[in-house]
């Protein structure tokens, strides 16, 4: 039987003994490449050998985001999750209290955001230590990852980082602008409209080791060998991700920045005393990228209480898509009041797109 780990460490350290330049470029792409189909195939045997998880961590969706709590056993994150959403969850001074996850809601500017306690992650995770693989499929179908790392054990924050790249969930970064179209003749034909720090020889090779060896190819984005790959393997999730310290009553001021600075930090909190907690909120809101509409019927005031919340960039289109599967279809009009119109109760079409605090009336037939 082929071990697959031992072959992905081989290849691994063969990257770590090679200086990257122009003259070793495409063979790191090649290793690269290699390296991603083991690890397809990996997966592939444990899917064959276990079925489904026996721990069964799905968890319906609720609310307007679904935000997944994301770090080390006793990081503080059932402490920061009851804070923020009021919610019971168990508490103890020591590893793996959390054993299932725990779901609550926190509001905030009228959104509802589900917040998920998940069992801490371990170093091995995406390999399945630790319930690991279970924990990170939940975060595949989250809109948004908030990391705690505990200010004593800065440490954890490029291991979670690890095992989350591992999983093949990308944090913090968009889906790269790459369109691979196969054909069945003609070779490989590139075009780039953007300058890349990748020869074409290289992503040629590497598209041969993916058994691709006839395709047009269009890069319109910066990218590197990664991201080429991950684009060719098509299974990558594209996530917005929060870094917190947590704890951070227990180190002085000069510990806490050097801390913050280590790990990247966007905020440092302390759930026990309730330091920066309003700020948190608020930066979860501003991640999601959220925007308010409130709706008014026609000849009546506008709710201004429950404001329908959308994504940033969202139309008509997608609020009556959202309100109910026929409006759309039965639209006459909309008139818009507020910073997207020119004018109040501006007569607006579907794809026009909305901005925060809206008023929107929408006209069917």
């Amino acid at each position: 039987m082929v071990d697959y780990k031992q072959k992905i460490k081989e290849l691994q350290d063969e990257i770590k003994k090679t200086k990257y330049n122009k003259a070793t470029q495409a063979h790191i792409g090649i290793v690269k490449a290699k390296i991603a189909q083991l690890k397809g195939k990996q997966e592939l045997r444990s899917q064959k050998k276990t079925g489904r998880s026996e721990y069964g961590y799905t968890v319906r969706r609720s609310g307007d985001g679904t935000v997944l709590l994301l770090g080390f056993p006793s990081s503080g994150k059932s402490t920061l999750l009851n804070k923020l959403t009021n919610q019971d969850s168990e508490i103890g001074a020591y590893a793996f209290t959390t054993l299932s996850v725990i779901p609550g809601m926190m509001e905030y500017k009228q959104a509802k955001i589900q917040i998920l306690d998940v069992p801490g992650i371990v170093s091995g995770a995406a390999s399945g230590r630790g319930r690991g693989k279970e924990v990170l499929a939940v975060l595949q179908n989250a809109d948004l990852a908030l990391i705690l790392v505990d200010v004593q054990h800065p440490e954890h924050s490029p291991a979670i980082l690890r095992e989350v790249w591992e999983s093949r969930i990308r944090l913090n970064k968009t889906k790269p602008q790459v369109w691979i179209k196969k054909k069945s003749k003609g070779g490989i034909q590139i075009g780039k409209t953007v300058k890349i720090d990748i020869e074409d020889e290289t992503l040629q090779k590497v598209l041969r080791e993916f058994k691709i060896n006839n395709a047009d190819v269009l890069i319109r984005s910066k990218i590197d060998l990664d991201d080429f790959i991950d684009c060719i393997e098509l299974n990558r999730k594209y996530l917005p991700a929060i870094t917190c310290v947590s704890k951070s009553d227990l180190v002085s001021d000069k510990k806490l920045k050097e801390v913050m600075k280590q790990v990247n930090a966007d905020l440092t909190v302390s759930a026990e005393e309730g330091i920066n907690l309003e700020k948190l909120k608020e930066i979860i809101f501003q991640k999601l990228d959220f925007i308010r509409v409130y709706m008014k019927e026609p000849s009546k005031e506008a709710d201004l209480k429950e404001p329908m919340i959308i994504y940033r960039g969202s139309t008509i289109k997608d609020v009556c898509d959202k309100t109910h599967k026929s409006f759309a279809s039965r639209f006459k009009f909309a008139r818009v009041w507020g910073k997207s119109a020119k004018f109040p109760g501006q007569r607006l079409m579907l794809k026009h797109k909305l901005l925060d605090q809206d008023i929107l009336e929408v006209h069917l037939r």
